[in-house]
């Protein structure tokens, strides 16, 4: 995978950038994973547009984050879990690969929740039965690592694009108040002063930064044959520091349009306590007066899920490999991921139904929130080193916005922790 992708050394900026395009979006796709349709459903259908401006704010934390990701892999040589390796004993290393063995395990689980409830949705397979359909996805994995790496981000970016259509039909069908989502973007007190408006927007920021894209986009920009030179690798970070940059503002769309979604159909009618993804869909048709919106919702779940599972693959090698130095075959890190999240996933749709994968989406972001810390301080401690970075080491400014986004994220997500601990 490393330097498989040519990157030509004379050719103009943007046939350079066009050969960039890519790991950014795998890495987008995180950042609209079922946990952050859910807070965005409840933010809109509570308080309207009034949560936008949350939206724009948590995804300028992730751009800049992303781009300390691009910075040290190709910096530094070193993805963030080789980095991890290379810094700390193993006393330290190997409980930080558990953690993140755990994050992926826990997105897997809200993957495998998101894509089970779109099959449902669209074509009526029972929970539990679209819970077993998929590991099935696995396949679908080694069919694309076998033809090409950027067969698997075409995959990618075209499901985005099924995702982005079927939410701008959607709210072309509810006519939203375009004066109001405008005013949505601008940040206010009421935000800080109403408890809970406070609580969705921590929501919405707490799940927005996952802890496993930062290793995986500090590994995929290293797919990139950029040369060796410090000009060239200069102009690198900058390529995919613009990629990821594209991309992430393709999720704030996606994200804005289900909360504007949210806020125009259900907000306007007064029902203001949607939070669950079948509940959003069942209630689109009758509202929108079309058939044909629910199932849009439905599709654009059902990518979504699809996509998560091509990401947390890559990650999951990219944290084996950096972390213990171990290579296994894709399809076996495949199964046992996907088996390890499936099981408790099948008792809970089979025990619980409906309700109880709710639990089970929401309980999967609280794990995902008590191991942030362990991957996000690292990868600001060695962005700011000059020993780690030499001359690529990021400008002290930077550093200083990073380590400031880096603590109200983690702050938020101990909030979250609490707050759910104690009911």
């Amino acid at each position: 995978m490393f330097g498989s992708i040519r990157v030509a050394k004379g050719g103009s900026f943007w046939r350079k950038l066009a050969a960039f395009l890519g790991p950014g979006y795998l890495v987008a796709v995180g950042y609209m994973d079922p946990g952050n349709w859910a807070t965005s459903l409840a933010g809109g259908s509570k308080f309207g547009y009034a949560l936008l401006a949350v939206a724009l704010i948590s995804n300028i934390m992730a751009i800049v984050l992303q781009a300390l990701c691009a910075r040290l892999g190709v910096g530094s040589g070193r993805d963030l879990a080789q980095a991890c390796r290379d810094a700390y004993p193993k006393w330290v290393s190997w409980p930080l690969w558990l953690l993140a063995e755990i994050a992926i395990s826990a997105t897997d689980l809200a993957e495998i929740i998101g894509t089970a409830i779109g099959l449902n949705l669209l074509f009526g397979i029972p929970l539990e039965i679209g819970v077993l359909i998929t590991a099935a996805d696995v396949f679908l994995i080694l069919a694309l690592q076998a033809i090409g790496f950027r067969w698997i981000e075409a995959f990618v970016v075209a499901l985005l694009g099924v995702i982005a259509a079927c939410f701008a039909v959607q709210i072309a069908m509810a006519d939203p108040d375009w004066g109001g989502v405008i005013r949505g973007f601008a940040p206010t007190v009421e935000i800080v002063r109403n408890p809970e408006m406070l609580y969705l927007a921590l929501g919405i920021l707490g799940a927005t930064v996952m802890p496993h894209n930062l290793y995986l986009h500090s590994g995929l920009v290293q797919t990139r044959g950029y040369g060796d030179t410090v000009p060239e690798k200069k102009e690198a970070i900058t390529l995919a520091t613009i990629d990821s940059t594209i991309a992430l503002c393709l999720a704030l769309l996606i994200n804005a349009s289900i909360l504007i979604l949210a806020a125009a159909t259900f907000h306007k009618a007064g029902k203001v306590d949607i939070a669950e993804l079948d509940q959003a869909h069942t209630l689109l048709a009758p509202m929108l007066g079309s058939s044909i919106a629910p199932t849009l919702f439905g599709i654009a779940l059902l990518c979504c899920g699809l996509n998560s599972t091509v990401t947390a693959t890559l990650s999951g090698q990219i944290v084996m490999e950096g972390f213990i130095n171990i290579k296994i075959a894709p399809w076996l890190r495949r199964l046992v991921t996907r088996m390890i999240a499936i099981v408790p996933a099948a008792i809970v749709t089979i025990w619980y139904g409906e309700k109880g994968t709710g639990q089970l989406l929401i309980f999967s972001q609280v794990v995902l929130s008590l191991q942030l810390p362990f991957a996000i301080v690292p990868l600001v401690m060695f962005t700011a080193s000059k020993a780690k970075m030499g001359t690529f080491v990021a400008p002290r400014w930077l550093s200083f916005i990073a380590a400031l986004i880096a603590a109200v994220v983690v702050a938020l997500n101990v909030k979250l922790l609490v707050d759910f601990v104690w009911g």
